[in-house]
């Protein structure tokens, strides 16, 4: 049974309805795909299904049933496990030739377990990690890094063109997610060198606002952390990617590391830090780190978000 619809598009089921989520399923939407939702919260599903005009499934199993493609982005490794698994999970209800695109950021073991795991079943699965963040998922400009069957990357790329500007294909399955592990660490990393960086020129007297000003104006600063500046500026930290999930990403690469007896002796110590700041109850964009460090160096800051 295939669920092709009058355009000639596979039916979409999706599973993961957060902040990337939803712009991800308007997006699959907007493009003229079949689509239909699952979210452990009911009524977020239904909310979504609500505004966009589609159908929510009852359970992972039930939307692997009946749609030819699923995709899904969760949390972690252990939210990956609890969709894809057990009675109710997409495995139970997978048909042959049905292909998983899963976009969560998790460990490339857990990426190849269900790659393993959708072969015995007759399905197909690639590990499609995405970099970015709300503002490029809303616009369709993420970077998404592929592991897998390079033939059913190639099936799946016109719906991956939705989501995403630039996609690579890696290699085998979980290429795509050891990417991710090696981008997110610069990204994770090189935030605490520019909060490290700013608390040293306040320290030192210069004006925040024109140190904040002038840094952006460097070729030091990534693209990705110049942004964050801005929120230093206005002294606001609203969520495109929370501390909580980058601090995440730093145990997955340093579990990675271990496992590959790679020294990061530089992560860890960010690693360590992003956990002072989340036990300080730091739960805001992970560009929190910038105030957290003003903080921590006796620096006068804004007010605190409620």
């Amino acid at each position: 049974m295939t669920t092709y619809n009058s355009q000639g598009k596979p039916g979409i089921g999706f599973i993961g309805l957060g902040y990337m989520g939803v712009l991800m399923v308007q997006r699959l939407v907007q493009a003229g795909y079949s689509v239909t939702v699952y979210d452990r919260t009911k009524e977020k599903a239904l909310e979504v299904a609500r505004k966009n005009g589609i159908q929510t499934a009852e359970r992972p199993c039930d939307l692997a049933a009946q749609c030819d493609v699923v995709m899904s982005i969760v949390t972690d490794n252990f939210a990956v496990e609890a969709i894809m698994y057990g009675p109710d999970g997409v495995l139970a209800g997978v048909r042959p030739q049905t292909t998983i695109i899963d976009l969560s950021t998790v460990s490339p073991e857990v990426s190849r377990r269900v790659f393993a795991s959708a072969q015995e079943k007759g399905a197909h699965m690639i590990d499609s990690a995405v970099s970015g963040s709300t503002p490029q998922a809303s616009e369709g400009n993420l970077v998404i890094f592929v592991g897998g069957e390079q033939e059913v990357y190639q099936r799946c790329k016109p719906i991956l063109d939705q989501l995403g500007k630039s996609i690579f294909y890696m290699g085998a399955s979980g290429a795509g997610t050891t990417m991710k592990m090696v981008v997110n660490t610069l990204l994770g990393l090189g935030l605490q060198a520019v909060a490290e960086a700013v608390s040293l020129g306040e320290k030192a007297g210069l004006d925040k606002q024109q140190l904040v000003e002038v840094l952006g104006q460097t070729t030091a600063i990534a693209p990705a952390h110049k942004a964050k500046l801005t929120n230093l500026k206005n002294e606001t930290y609203p969520v495109n990617f929370a501390l909580p999930l980058m601090r995440k990403d730093f145990s997955l690469i340093l579990q990675m590391a271990a496992k590959l007896s790679v020294a990061m002796p530089a992560t860890a110590a960010a690693a360590q830090m992003y956990a002072a700041a989340m036990a300080q109850g730091h739960d805001e964009d992970f560009s929190v780190m910038l105030r957290f460090m003003e903080e921590l160096n006796g620096l006068p800051t804004g007010k605190k978000e409620q």
